[in-house]
């Protein structure tokens, strides 16, 4: 196979006008600019994360050394046991992994179940209905901060994991419902209607027709969202006051209130804790990056 492909070329070269064939093996300089400013932006980008994972091997007496220390000697490891064992970040741990079992539950169930009635259920004002949903994206978050506190101080939820829980269940998120449409619609509508013949109801259809040939779409949801509660801020600011119900985030913005002696921040295990608490949403979008960029590429078209 490999020798009729070289011998198909070879022929494809030769019956080429003159001007082709001085093309073919040519270096394009266009691809190469391409590939020197991605290189360049990899650089910038991988920069202060290698600065990050450096400062947290070293000492406090390295971290402002000029010129700047770039691979310590000798190194700090114990900076991240330490780091550990100055607050209860095993708290802090369960906190976020019970939001986020919650939260991408309730997204993935609510906003597949939200774009499905939106692609292929028939209803009155049903495109007014979703444009109106669109519309919400456009809101900035702070506007509806203080009624949803507000709701939450009533139903005695402050304080509580519940108000950063129990929203998802309801819809799961504007983009996540558009996102989901898009991608059911290019599924075809004759899979339905063969489950409807079949005897099949509207969730049976949802989860074992819809749901499997939206696997990309979905892990793109998922993931878009496991990042995004793991670095939530500021919704754990505003409902939590307890330090036993603080998530990763709030824990390590108290590390570094209690890290500070006067104008003196201790950075190496400021940087311990930050570079392992971001390791797990760094790992789950690298292992899924693949159904990721898939997913957003074809819930983008539409068939």
């Amino acid at each position: 196979m490999a020798n009729t492909q070289t011998l198909d070329r070879a022929e494809v070269v030769a019956l080429a006008p003159p001007r082709e064939r001085r093309r073919v093996g040519r270096l394009n300089l266009g691809d190469v600019a391409v590939f020197l400013v991605l290189c360049l932006g990899s650089v910038a980008v991988l920069l202060p994360f290698f600065w990050q994972v450096s400062t947290s091997l070293k000492s406090d007496s390295q971290v402002n050394l000029i010129p700047p220390m770039w691979i310590p000697h000798p190194m700090h490891p114990d900076n991240y046991i330490t780091a550990f064992s100055e607050l209860p970040f095993n708290y802090f741990f369960r906190n976020t992994i019970l939001i986020e079992m919650g939260v991408l539950a309730g997204t993935l169930i609510s906003s597949t179940m939200v774009a499905y009635a939106f692609a292929r259920l028939n209803a009155p004002f049903k495109n007014t209905l979703f444009i109106i949903v669109l519309s919400t994206m456009m809101l900035p978050g702070v506007i509806t901060l203080v009624p949803s506190y507000f709701i939450f101080v009533k139903l005695h939820w402050v304080d509580t994991l519940l108000p950063l829980i129990v929203p998802a269940w309801f819809g799961g998120g504007a983009f996540n419902i558009f996102l989901l449409r898009q991608f059911f619609q290019n599924i075809p509508a004759e899979l339905g209607d063969a489950a409807a013949i079949d005897g099949a109801g509207t969730l049976r259809t949802i989860f074992f027709i819809y749901v499997p040939l939206a696997k990309p779409a979905i892990a793109a949801v998922a993931i878009m969202t496991f990042i995004g509660v793991w670095h939530d801020f500021m919704g754990p600011l505003i409902y939590l006051n307890s330090e036993h119900n603080f998530t990763l985030a709030l824990g390590i913005n108290e590390f570094i209130q209690e890290n500070q002696t006067g104008a003196m921040t201790h950075w190496p295990l400021v940087m311990a804790a930050s570079t392992a608490i971001i390791l797990p949403p760094l790992l789950v979008f690298l292992f899924f990056q693949r159904y990721f960029v898939e997913g957003v590429l074809l819930g983008g078209t539409k068939g």
